[in-house]
């Protein structure tokens, strides 16, 4: 799905899989197109499927940016580094459990899962080429601003699209059929830490919003984020 001229949306799911990881495409004719987010394991002939049907070769990708370490994001980041030489950018927080220096914050809630043993089994931790702060300017499609957004993971980020108005929020944000949700409270450990980096958000002129878990939240987009961050704000 072609959002707009600086981002496809790529919804993509496994046999099986509920609903489909939303991730973004970036693109930009002079610096190259940018993947936001590299679905689970596995998942790289769906994910270069996908870059097909929106013009890109998974070798002409030129960054791969992860909003956090969660298994569902960075699950083929190995194989898509391989495959394009892509520069790994990631907050400096994060690094450590995409490389395999410290083990995943949700490590244990995931082999609580026996269904889940053989895609941990697949992932290879990777190096961050590049490490983000909060408030960088990325030089992609007229400036992407990276925004720190802790709380589902300690070095979460999410991406402004400056001239497009869009917001990539990974999983600080959810979304059912179009209406925008904070996130998902079992898998956020820090949910009062979450619902500051809602607030902040909240204070971002936006257009448009693209869950990782939801989609593409268009109508209303600012007036739907100020309700979900006054939401978590007061409790309900």
């Amino acid at each position: 799905m072609r959002l707009h001229h600086d981002l496809h949306v790529l919804p993509i799911a496994r046999e099986g899989q509920p609903a489909p990881l939303n991730m973004s495409l970036i693109l930009d004719p002079a610096a190259g197109p940018a993947l936001v987010d590299t679905g689970l394991p596995g998942m790289l002939p769906l994910i270069a499927a996908a870059l097909g049907e929106a013009g890109v070769e998974v070798g002409q990708l030129t960054r791969l940016i992860l909003t956090h370490q969660d298994l569902d994001h960075v699950g083929s980041l190995g194989g898509l580094k391989a495959a394009s030489g892509a520069t790994v950018l990631a907050h400096r927080v994060e690094a450590p459990y995409i490389d395999g220096r410290a083990e995943p914050v949700k490590m244990p809630m995931l082999r609580s899962r026996p269904e889940l043993a053989a895609l941990l089994e697949q992932f290879r931790p990777t190096p961050v080429d590049l490490m983000l702060e909060d408030g960088e300017r990325l030089d992609l499609a007229g400036g992407v601003r990276v925004v720190f957004t802790p709380g589902h993971a300690p070095g979460h980020i999410c991406l402004y699209l400056e001239r497009s108005r869009t917001l990539i929020a990974g999983d600080a944000l959810t979304a059912r059929e179009g209406r925008l949700h904070g996130p998902n409270p079992p898998v956020t450990p820090d949910m009062a830490e979450a619902a500051r980096s809602v607030q902040k958000l909240a204070a971002l002129d936006v257009a448009a919003i693209v869950c990782y878990h939801g989609g593409v939240v268009q109508d209303d987009a600012a007036g739907q984020l100020r309700r979900v961050a006054a939401e978590l704000a007061s409790g309900a």
